[in-house]
Protein backbone atom coordinates (compact mmCIF):
# COMPACT_ATOMS: atom_id res chain seq x y z
CA UNK A 1 0.00 0.00 0.00
CA UNK A 2 1.37 3.43 -0.99
CA UNK A 3 2.07 6.20 1.50
CA UNK A 4 -0.85 8.37 0.28
CA UNK A 5 -3.32 5.45 0.55
CA UNK A 6 -2.09 4.58 4.05
CA UNK A 7 -2.47 8.23 5.08
CA UNK A 8 -6.02 8.38 3.68
CA UNK A 9 -6.95 5.19 5.55
CA UNK A 10 -5.55 6.55 8.81
CA UNK A 11 -7.46 9.82 8.38
CA UNK A 12 -10.71 7.91 7.73
CA UNK A 13 -10.20 5.61 10.71
CA UNK A 14 -9.48 8.62 12.94
CA UNK A 15 -12.59 10.39 11.68
CA UNK A 16 -14.66 7.23 12.29
CA UNK A 17 -13.35 7.07 15.86
CA UNK A 18 -14.43 10.68 16.33
CA UNK A 19 -17.90 9.79 15.08
CA UNK A 20 -18.20 6.81 17.40
CA UNK A 21 -16.95 8.84 20.37
CA UNK A 22 -19.30 11.70 19.68
CA UNK A 23 -22.38 9.65 18.87
CA UNK A 24 -22.05 6.68 21.21
CA UNK A 25 -23.95 8.40 23.99
CA UNK A 26 -26.78 9.74 21.80
CA UNK A 27 -30.17 8.52 22.97
CA UNK A 28 -33.46 7.79 21.26
CA UNK A 29 -35.78 10.32 19.79
CA UNK A 30 -38.14 10.96 22.72
CA UNK A 31 -35.89 10.92 25.75
CA UNK A 32 -35.42 13.48 28.48
CA UNK A 33 -32.24 14.17 30.40
CA UNK A 34 -32.94 14.06 34.10
CA UNK A 35 -31.08 17.35 34.61
CA UNK A 36 -33.35 19.21 32.20
CA UNK A 37 -35.68 21.79 33.58
CA UNK A 38 -38.66 23.71 32.27
CA UNK A 39 -42.39 23.81 32.72
CA UNK A 40 -43.07 20.89 30.36
CA UNK A 41 -43.52 17.41 31.77
CA UNK A 42 -41.21 14.65 30.57
CA UNK A 43 -43.96 13.30 28.31
CA UNK A 44 -44.10 16.62 26.45
CA UNK A 45 -40.36 16.99 25.83
CA UNK A 46 -38.74 15.89 22.58
CA UNK A 47 -34.97 15.82 22.12
CA UNK A 48 -33.80 17.00 18.71
CA UNK A 49 -30.23 16.58 17.48
CA UNK A 50 -29.19 19.50 15.25
CA UNK A 51 -26.02 19.20 13.16
CA UNK A 52 -24.23 22.29 11.81
CA UNK A 53 -20.79 21.76 10.31
CA UNK A 54 -19.35 25.18 11.21
CA UNK A 55 -20.17 26.80 14.53
CA UNK A 56 -17.64 29.57 14.96
CA UNK A 57 -16.05 30.42 18.30
CA UNK A 58 -17.52 28.93 21.46
CA UNK A 59 -18.44 25.65 23.14
CA UNK A 60 -21.43 23.44 22.49
CA UNK A 61 -24.18 23.90 25.08
CA UNK A 62 -25.46 21.11 27.31
CA UNK A 63 -29.01 20.44 28.50
CA UNK A 64 -28.58 22.83 31.45
CA UNK A 65 -27.60 25.75 29.21
CA UNK A 66 -30.01 28.71 29.71
CA UNK A 67 -30.57 29.09 25.98
CA UNK A 68 -31.42 25.40 25.60
CA UNK A 69 -33.84 25.71 28.52
CA UNK A 70 -35.43 28.87 27.14
CA UNK A 71 -36.16 27.21 23.81
CA UNK A 72 -37.42 24.10 25.61
CA UNK A 73 -39.78 26.22 27.68
CA UNK A 74 -41.22 27.82 24.54
CA UNK A 75 -41.42 24.75 22.30
CA UNK A 76 -41.29 21.58 24.36
CA UNK A 77 -38.17 20.69 22.33
CA UNK A 78 -34.75 20.27 23.87
CA UNK A 79 -32.10 20.75 21.22
CA UNK A 80 -28.73 19.05 21.21
CA UNK A 81 -26.29 20.99 19.07
CA UNK A 82 -23.69 18.95 17.19
CA UNK A 83 -20.77 20.11 15.05
CA UNK A 84 -17.68 18.83 13.27
CA UNK A 85 -14.91 17.90 15.77
CA UNK A 86 -11.71 19.90 15.58
CA UNK A 87 -9.44 18.62 12.84
CA UNK A 88 -12.12 16.61 11.04
CA UNK A 89 -13.28 17.37 7.51
CA UNK A 90 -16.91 18.61 7.71
CA UNK A 91 -18.15 16.87 4.55
CA UNK A 92 -16.47 13.58 5.41
CA UNK A 93 -17.67 13.76 9.00
CA UNK A 94 -21.28 14.21 7.88
CA UNK A 95 -20.90 11.25 5.49
CA UNK A 96 -19.56 9.12 8.31
CA UNK A 97 -22.42 10.12 10.59
CA UNK A 98 -24.87 8.75 8.05
CA UNK A 99 -22.72 5.67 7.49
CA UNK A 100 -22.87 5.01 11.24
CA UNK A 101 -26.69 5.09 11.07
CA UNK A 102 -26.90 7.33 14.12
CA UNK A 103 -28.54 10.25 12.39
CA UNK A 104 -29.11 13.85 13.41
CA UNK A 105 -32.78 14.82 13.43
CA UNK A 106 -32.19 17.90 11.30
CA UNK A 107 -28.96 18.98 9.64
CA UNK A 108 -27.34 21.44 7.28
CA UNK A 109 -26.02 19.60 4.19
CA UNK A 110 -22.67 20.53 2.68
CA UNK A 111 -20.56 19.57 -0.30
CA UNK A 112 -23.44 18.42 -2.54
CA UNK A 113 -24.43 15.78 0.05
CA UNK A 114 -28.06 16.89 -0.26
CA UNK A 115 -28.47 15.52 -3.78
CA UNK A 116 -26.78 12.25 -2.87
CA UNK A 117 -29.27 11.72 -0.06
CA UNK A 118 -32.24 12.74 -2.23
CA UNK A 119 -31.27 10.25 -4.93
CA UNK A 120 -30.96 7.52 -2.28
CA UNK A 121 -34.36 8.29 -0.72
CA UNK A 122 -32.57 9.07 2.53
CA UNK A 123 -34.31 12.38 3.35
CA UNK A 124 -37.94 13.30 3.95
CA UNK A 125 -40.07 15.25 1.49
CA UNK A 126 -41.36 18.29 3.35
CA UNK A 127 -44.21 19.51 1.12
CA UNK A 128 -46.94 18.44 3.55
CA UNK A 129 -44.94 18.70 6.78
CA UNK A 130 -43.83 22.33 6.48
CA UNK A 131 -47.29 23.97 6.32
CA UNK A 132 -48.49 21.77 9.19
CA UNK A 133 -45.59 21.94 11.64
CA UNK A 134 -43.54 24.95 10.51
CA UNK A 135 -46.01 27.55 9.19
CA UNK A 136 -43.68 30.49 9.85
CA UNK A 137 -41.00 28.84 7.71
CA UNK A 138 -43.49 28.01 4.98
CA UNK A 139 -44.98 31.50 4.83
CA UNK A 140 -41.73 33.45 5.25
CA UNK A 141 -39.87 31.92 2.32
CA UNK A 142 -40.98 33.30 -1.06
CA UNK A 143 -42.79 31.01 -3.50
CA UNK A 144 -40.02 31.64 -6.02
CA UNK A 145 -37.53 30.03 -3.63
CA UNK A 146 -39.71 26.96 -3.15
CA UNK A 147 -40.01 26.70 -6.95
CA UNK A 148 -36.21 26.75 -7.25
CA UNK A 149 -35.97 23.97 -4.63
CA UNK A 150 -38.51 21.86 -6.53
CA UNK A 151 -36.57 22.36 -9.77
CA UNK A 152 -33.52 20.79 -8.14
CA UNK A 153 -35.22 17.44 -7.45
CA UNK A 154 -36.17 14.68 -9.89
CA UNK A 155 -39.74 14.35 -8.61
CA UNK A 156 -40.38 18.08 -8.06
CA UNK A 157 -40.76 17.73 -4.29
CA UNK A 158 -39.33 19.87 -1.50
CA UNK A 159 -36.56 18.00 0.31
CA UNK A 160 -34.88 20.91 2.04
CA UNK A 161 -35.50 24.34 3.49
CA UNK A 162 -33.46 26.79 1.42
CA UNK A 163 -31.30 29.69 2.43
CA UNK A 164 -32.88 32.92 1.19
CA UNK A 165 -30.74 36.08 1.14
CA UNK A 166 -32.51 38.94 -0.61
CA UNK A 167 -29.72 41.48 -0.16
CA UNK A 168 -26.14 41.15 -1.51
CA UNK A 169 -24.30 39.02 1.01
CA UNK A 170 -20.77 39.96 -0.06
CA UNK A 171 -19.09 43.22 -1.01
CA UNK A 172 -15.86 44.74 -2.31
CA UNK A 173 -14.39 46.51 0.75
CA UNK A 174 -11.66 49.13 0.95
CA UNK A 175 -10.00 51.22 3.63
CA UNK A 176 -11.32 54.74 3.15
CA UNK A 177 -8.80 56.08 5.65
CA UNK A 178 -6.01 54.63 3.49
CA UNK A 179 -7.41 56.34 0.39
CA UNK A 180 -7.33 59.65 2.23
CA UNK A 181 -3.87 58.96 3.66
CA UNK A 182 -2.38 58.60 0.17
CA UNK A 183 -4.26 61.66 -1.10
CA UNK A 184 -6.36 59.88 -3.72
CA UNK A 185 -10.03 59.29 -4.51
CA UNK A 186 -12.20 56.21 -4.82
CA UNK A 187 -11.16 54.64 -8.17
CA UNK A 188 -13.60 54.74 -11.08
CA UNK A 189 -11.63 52.66 -13.59
CA UNK A 190 -9.46 49.58 -13.33
CA UNK A 191 -6.44 51.74 -14.21
CA UNK A 192 -7.21 54.09 -11.31
CA UNK A 193 -7.68 51.11 -9.01
CA UNK A 194 -4.23 49.80 -9.89
CA UNK A 195 -2.72 53.26 -9.28
CA UNK A 196 -4.39 53.32 -5.87
CA UNK A 197 -3.00 49.88 -5.01
CA UNK A 198 0.48 51.11 -5.98
CA UNK A 199 0.02 54.04 -3.58
CA UNK A 200 -1.08 51.61 -0.86
CA UNK A 201 2.11 49.62 -1.47
CA UNK A 202 4.51 52.58 -1.51
CA UNK A 203 3.14 55.37 0.70
CA UNK A 204 2.74 53.73 4.12
CA UNK A 205 -1.01 54.43 4.54
CA UNK A 206 -1.22 52.52 7.82
CA UNK A 207 1.45 54.86 9.22
CA UNK A 208 3.55 52.27 11.01
CA UNK A 209 6.75 53.18 9.14
CA UNK A 210 7.35 49.58 8.04
CA UNK A 211 5.95 49.76 4.50
CA UNK A 212 4.38 46.32 5.08
CA UNK A 213 1.02 47.09 3.54
CA UNK A 214 -0.68 44.48 1.35
CA UNK A 215 -2.70 46.47 -1.18
CA UNK A 216 -5.14 43.58 -1.69
CA UNK A 217 -5.23 39.96 -0.58
CA UNK A 218 -6.99 36.62 -0.89
CA UNK A 219 -6.92 33.13 0.53
CA UNK A 220 -5.69 29.69 -0.49
CA UNK A 221 -7.16 28.29 -3.71
CA UNK A 222 -7.90 31.86 -4.81
CA UNK A 223 -10.81 32.28 -2.43
CA UNK A 224 -12.17 35.56 -1.07
CA UNK A 225 -10.73 37.81 -3.73
CA UNK A 226 -13.89 37.84 -5.82
CA UNK A 227 -13.72 41.62 -6.20
CA UNK A 228 -10.85 41.19 -8.67
CA UNK A 229 -12.96 38.86 -10.81
CA UNK A 230 -16.13 40.93 -10.36
CA UNK A 231 -14.53 43.90 -12.14
CA UNK A 232 -14.54 41.78 -15.31
CA UNK A 233 -18.09 40.46 -14.95
CA UNK A 234 -17.10 37.01 -13.67
CA UNK A 235 -19.69 35.14 -11.60
CA UNK A 236 -17.69 33.98 -8.55
CA UNK A 237 -18.70 32.70 -5.12
CA UNK A 238 -15.87 32.60 -2.60
CA UNK A 239 -13.32 31.86 -5.31
CA UNK A 240 -15.40 29.28 -7.18
CA UNK A 241 -16.69 30.06 -10.68
CA UNK A 242 -20.47 30.05 -10.98
CA UNK A 243 -22.87 29.91 -13.95
CA UNK A 244 -24.22 33.01 -15.66
CA UNK A 245 -25.12 34.32 -19.09
CA UNK A 246 -22.13 34.64 -21.42
CA UNK A 247 -22.49 35.17 -25.16
CA UNK A 248 -26.26 34.77 -24.87
CA UNK A 249 -26.32 31.41 -23.04
CA UNK A 250 -25.81 30.18 -19.50
CA UNK A 251 -22.18 29.10 -19.24
CA UNK A 252 -19.52 28.23 -16.67
CA UNK A 253 -17.80 31.50 -15.80
CA UNK A 254 -14.50 29.65 -15.41
CA UNK A 255 -14.09 29.20 -19.16
CA UNK A 256 -15.35 32.62 -20.29
CA UNK A 257 -13.31 35.37 -21.95
CA UNK A 258 -14.20 37.41 -18.87
CA UNK A 259 -12.31 34.93 -16.71
CA UNK A 260 -9.24 35.04 -18.94
CA UNK A 261 -9.16 38.85 -18.70
CA UNK A 262 -9.60 38.73 -14.92
CA UNK A 263 -6.79 36.21 -14.44
CA UNK A 264 -4.50 38.28 -16.65
CA UNK A 265 -5.18 41.34 -14.46
CA UNK A 266 -4.68 39.40 -11.23
CA UNK A 267 -1.40 38.03 -12.60
CA UNK A 268 -0.20 41.63 -13.10
CA UNK A 269 -1.12 42.53 -9.53
CA UNK A 270 0.73 39.52 -8.16
CA UNK A 271 3.86 40.26 -10.21
CA UNK A 272 3.98 43.85 -8.92
CA UNK A 273 3.28 42.77 -5.34
CA UNK A 274 -0.05 44.59 -5.37
CA UNK A 275 -1.71 41.28 -4.55
CA UNK A 276 -0.44 39.66 -1.36
CA UNK A 277 2.13 37.15 -2.61
CA UNK A 278 1.07 34.76 0.18
CA UNK A 279 -2.52 34.72 -1.11
CA UNK A 280 -2.44 31.09 -2.21
CA UNK A 281 -0.94 30.08 1.14
CA UNK A 282 -3.23 32.10 3.41
CA UNK A 283 -5.35 29.98 5.72
CA UNK A 284 -8.55 31.66 6.88
CA UNK A 285 -7.23 32.72 10.26
CA UNK A 286 -4.02 34.14 8.75
CA UNK A 287 -5.93 36.15 6.16
CA UNK A 288 -8.32 37.45 8.81
CA UNK A 289 -5.46 38.46 11.08
CA UNK A 290 -3.81 40.44 8.28
CA UNK A 291 -7.01 42.43 7.72
CA UNK A 292 -7.70 42.91 11.43
CA UNK A 293 -4.18 44.20 12.11
CA UNK A 294 -4.41 46.89 9.42
CA UNK A 295 -2.19 45.29 6.81
CA UNK A 296 -4.73 44.96 3.97
CA UNK A 297 -6.22 47.86 2.02
CA UNK A 298 -8.76 46.18 -0.30
CA UNK A 299 -10.56 42.86 0.14
CA UNK A 300 -13.85 40.99 -0.31
CA UNK A 301 -16.09 39.75 2.47
CA UNK A 302 -19.37 39.97 4.40
CA UNK A 303 -20.31 43.51 5.47
CA UNK A 304 -22.91 42.05 7.84
CA UNK A 305 -20.02 40.54 9.86
CA UNK A 306 -17.87 43.66 9.91
CA UNK A 307 -18.50 44.69 13.53
CA UNK A 308 -15.82 42.65 15.31
CA UNK A 309 -13.33 43.01 12.45
CA UNK A 310 -13.64 46.79 12.49
CA UNK A 311 -13.29 46.90 16.27
CA UNK A 312 -10.05 44.92 15.95
CA UNK A 313 -8.78 47.45 13.39
CA UNK A 314 -9.55 50.34 15.72
CA UNK A 315 -7.17 48.96 18.34
CA UNK A 316 -4.21 49.69 16.06
CA UNK A 317 -5.72 52.41 13.87
CA UNK A 318 -8.16 54.73 15.70
CA UNK A 319 -9.28 56.29 12.40
CA UNK A 320 -9.91 53.00 10.60
CA UNK A 321 -12.91 53.30 8.30
CA UNK A 322 -14.15 50.67 5.84
CA UNK A 323 -16.08 51.66 2.72
CA UNK A 324 -17.82 49.76 -0.03
CA UNK A 325 -15.84 50.07 -3.26
CA UNK A 326 -17.98 50.64 -6.37
CA UNK A 327 -16.58 48.24 -8.95
CA UNK A 328 -14.03 50.04 -11.15
CA UNK A 329 -14.85 50.01 -14.85
CA UNK A 330 -12.83 47.71 -17.11
CA UNK A 331 -13.15 48.61 -20.79
CA UNK A 332 -15.29 46.09 -22.66
CA UNK A 333 -16.70 44.41 -19.55
CA UNK A 334 -19.73 44.91 -17.30
CA UNK A 335 -18.66 44.28 -13.73
CA UNK A 336 -21.01 43.05 -11.01
CA UNK A 337 -21.07 41.55 -7.54
CA UNK A 338 -22.37 37.97 -7.67
CA UNK A 339 -25.63 37.58 -5.79
CA UNK A 340 -27.10 34.17 -4.91
CA UNK A 341 -30.45 34.70 -3.26
CA UNK A 342 -32.33 31.42 -3.36
CA UNK A 343 -32.09 27.69 -3.47
CA UNK A 344 -28.99 26.75 -1.48
CA UNK A 345 -29.86 23.85 0.86
CA UNK A 346 -30.07 24.98 4.47
CA UNK A 347 -31.94 22.28 6.45
CA UNK A 348 -32.89 18.66 5.73
CA UNK A 349 -34.45 15.88 7.80
CA UNK A 350 -33.22 12.28 7.40
CA UNK A 351 -35.85 9.73 6.45
CA UNK A 352 -34.57 7.65 9.38
CA UNK A 353 -35.60 10.48 11.74
CA UNK A 354 -39.20 10.62 10.47
CA UNK A 355 -40.64 9.92 13.93
CA UNK A 356 -39.04 13.09 15.23
CA UNK A 357 -39.77 15.27 12.18
CA UNK A 358 -42.62 17.10 13.89
CA UNK A 359 -40.37 18.15 16.78
CA UNK A 360 -37.51 19.09 14.43
CA UNK A 361 -39.79 21.32 12.37
CA UNK A 362 -41.35 22.81 15.49
CA UNK A 363 -37.84 23.76 16.61
CA UNK A 364 -37.02 25.25 13.20
CA UNK A 365 -40.29 27.20 13.20
CA UNK A 366 -39.36 28.83 16.52
CA UNK A 367 -36.47 30.62 14.78
CA UNK A 368 -38.65 31.87 11.93
CA UNK A 369 -41.35 33.23 14.27
CA UNK A 370 -40.95 37.05 14.50
CA UNK A 371 -42.15 36.89 18.11
CA UNK A 372 -38.81 35.28 19.03
CA UNK A 373 -36.55 37.77 17.24
CA UNK A 374 -35.16 39.34 20.42
CA UNK A 375 -33.99 36.04 21.90
CA UNK A 376 -32.59 34.95 18.54
CA UNK A 377 -30.68 38.23 18.12
CA UNK A 378 -29.34 38.69 21.63
CA UNK A 379 -29.40 35.28 23.28
CA UNK A 380 -29.08 35.05 27.06
CA UNK A 381 -27.82 37.85 29.30
CA UNK A 382 -24.36 37.08 30.60
CA UNK A 383 -23.70 34.52 27.89
CA UNK A 384 -24.39 36.27 24.59
CA UNK A 385 -25.19 39.83 25.71
CA UNK A 386 -24.93 42.30 28.57
CA UNK A 387 -27.12 45.26 29.48
CA UNK A 388 -25.57 48.74 29.51
CA UNK A 389 -27.68 51.80 30.30
CA UNK A 390 -30.79 49.74 29.76
CA UNK A 391 -29.65 48.56 26.30
CA UNK A 392 -28.66 45.04 25.29
CA UNK A 393 -25.13 44.85 23.91
CA UNK A 394 -23.78 41.70 22.24
CA UNK A 395 -20.70 40.17 23.84
CA UNK A 396 -17.80 39.03 21.64
CA UNK A 397 -17.67 35.21 21.53
CA UNK A 398 -14.89 33.35 23.32
CA UNK A 399 -13.84 29.72 23.46
CA UNK A 400 -15.74 29.41 26.75
CA UNK A 401 -18.91 31.16 25.61
CA UNK A 402 -21.76 28.72 25.01
CA UNK A 403 -22.97 28.84 21.41
CA UNK A 404 -26.64 29.71 21.05
CA UNK A 405 -28.41 27.81 18.28
CA UNK A 406 -29.57 29.86 15.30
CA UNK A 407 -31.50 28.26 12.46
CA UNK A 408 -33.03 31.07 10.42
CA UNK A 409 -31.22 32.01 7.24
CA UNK A 410 -33.68 34.34 5.54
CA UNK A 411 -32.59 37.94 5.16
CA UNK A 412 -34.46 40.84 3.55
CA UNK A 413 -33.29 44.44 3.40
CA UNK A 414 -35.52 45.17 6.37
CA UNK A 415 -33.98 42.26 8.28
CA UNK A 416 -30.48 43.53 7.51
CA UNK A 417 -31.31 47.09 8.60
CA UNK A 418 -32.68 45.74 11.89
CA UNK A 419 -29.61 43.52 12.35
CA UNK A 420 -27.28 46.49 11.77
CA UNK A 421 -29.19 48.69 14.20
CA UNK A 422 -29.33 45.98 16.85
CA UNK A 423 -25.85 44.50 16.60
CA UNK A 424 -23.51 47.25 15.40
CA UNK A 425 -21.90 49.95 17.49
CA UNK A 426 -23.29 53.44 16.91
CA UNK A 427 -20.14 54.54 15.07
CA UNK A 428 -20.45 51.56 12.70
CA UNK A 429 -24.11 51.63 11.72
CA UNK A 430 -23.96 54.21 8.95
CA UNK A 431 -20.66 52.83 7.71
CA UNK A 432 -22.15 49.38 7.16
CA UNK A 433 -25.40 50.73 5.69
CA UNK A 434 -23.35 52.72 3.18
CA UNK A 435 -21.42 49.57 2.23
CA UNK A 436 -24.67 47.70 1.56
CA UNK A 437 -25.91 50.62 -0.53
CA UNK A 438 -22.84 50.36 -2.76
CA UNK A 439 -22.87 46.56 -3.01
CA UNK A 440 -26.61 46.53 -3.74
CA UNK A 441 -26.04 48.95 -6.61
CA UNK A 442 -23.35 46.70 -8.09
CA UNK A 443 -24.94 43.31 -7.35
CA UNK A 444 -26.73 41.04 -9.78
CA UNK A 445 -28.48 37.76 -9.14
CA UNK A 446 -26.79 35.25 -11.42
CA UNK A 447 -28.61 32.93 -13.81
CA UNK A 448 -27.24 29.87 -12.02
CA UNK A 449 -28.75 30.79 -8.65
CA UNK A 450 -30.23 27.59 -7.20
CA UNK A 451 -28.47 25.25 -9.64
CA UNK A 452 -28.66 21.68 -8.25
CA UNK A 453 -25.42 19.76 -7.80
CA UNK A 454 -26.94 16.84 -9.75
CA UNK A 455 -25.73 18.51 -12.95
CA UNK A 456 -22.23 17.36 -11.96
CA UNK A 457 -23.19 13.70 -11.45
CA UNK A 458 -20.47 11.48 -12.85
CA UNK A 459 -18.00 14.36 -13.07
CA UNK A 460 -16.61 14.94 -9.56
CA UNK A 461 -13.50 16.70 -10.88
CA UNK A 462 -15.66 19.30 -12.63
CA UNK A 463 -17.74 19.78 -9.48
CA UNK A 464 -14.66 20.23 -7.28
CA UNK A 465 -13.21 23.02 -9.50
CA UNK A 466 -9.75 21.60 -8.83
CA UNK A 467 -8.67 21.90 -12.45
CA UNK A 468 -9.64 25.58 -12.44
CA UNK A 469 -7.82 26.20 -9.17
CA UNK A 470 -4.65 24.57 -10.50
CA UNK A 471 -4.56 26.74 -13.61
CA UNK A 472 -5.56 29.88 -11.74
CA UNK A 473 -2.78 29.45 -9.18
CA UNK A 474 0.02 28.60 -11.59
CA UNK A 475 -0.87 31.33 -14.08
CA UNK A 476 -1.20 34.04 -11.41
CA UNK A 477 2.09 33.23 -9.68
CA UNK A 478 3.87 33.22 -13.07
CA UNK A 479 4.68 29.54 -13.26
CA UNK A 480 2.56 29.27 -16.42
CA UNK A 481 1.86 31.92 -19.10
CA UNK A 482 -1.64 33.34 -19.57
CA UNK A 483 -1.87 31.41 -22.86
CA UNK A 484 -2.25 28.25 -20.74
CA UNK A 485 -5.81 29.38 -20.00
CA UNK A 486 -6.89 28.14 -23.45
CA UNK A 487 -5.48 24.72 -22.60
CA UNK A 488 -7.57 24.73 -19.41
CA UNK A 489 -10.75 25.46 -21.37
CA UNK A 490 -10.02 22.56 -23.72
CA UNK A 491 -9.24 20.15 -20.86
CA UNK A 492 -12.32 21.25 -18.91
CA UNK A 493 -14.62 20.59 -21.86
CA UNK A 494 -13.09 17.19 -22.59
CA UNK A 495 -13.23 16.19 -18.89
CA UNK A 496 -17.02 16.50 -18.86
CA UNK A 497 -17.57 20.23 -19.05
CA UNK A 498 -19.48 20.00 -22.33
CA UNK A 499 -21.96 17.49 -20.91
CA UNK A 500 -22.36 19.40 -17.66
CA UNK A 501 -23.03 22.56 -19.67
CA UNK A 502 -25.82 20.81 -21.59
CA UNK A 503 -27.39 19.73 -18.28
CA UNK A 504 -27.17 23.23 -16.88
CA UNK A 505 -28.76 24.72 -19.97
CA UNK A 506 -31.62 22.18 -19.80
CA UNK A 507 -32.16 23.05 -16.11
CA UNK A 508 -32.15 26.76 -16.90
CA UNK A 509 -34.76 26.36 -19.63
CA UNK A 510 -36.95 24.28 -17.29
CA UNK A 511 -36.74 26.83 -14.46
CA UNK A 512 -37.54 29.71 -16.78
CA UNK A 513 -40.44 28.14 -18.67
Amino acid sequence: MGKSKRKSLIVMLFALMLVIGTLAGCSGKKEVDGSSSGDSSSEDISKVKVFKSHMGIGKLPGPDDPHVKKVLEATGVQYELMATPAGADPAEYLNLMFASEDYPDIFRPIGGFDQTLISQGAVLPLDDLLPKYAPHVWESIPKEAWDVVRSATPDGKIYYVPKVYLVPERAALIRQDWIEAVGMDMPKTVEEYKELLIAFRDKDPNGNGKQDELPTSGREFGKWMDHLFAIYGVAMWEGVPEWDIYEGKIQYAGVSKNMKAAISFIRELYKEKLLDNETFLNKGEVWTAKINTNLVGSWYHLPGNLRDRHNAMLEGAPDAYVAGMPLPKAEGFEGYITQKSMGEPEWMIPAASEENAEAALKLLDFFYDPANNELITYGIEGAQHKVENGKKVLLPPTDETPIALGMKNLVTKEDMDIRIDQTMEDYQKQMVKDIFKVSTSDARRIAGDGLPSTVYQGFPDIQSHKLFQEYLTKIVIGEWPIEKFDEFVDRWNKAGGEEVTERVQEWYERVNE
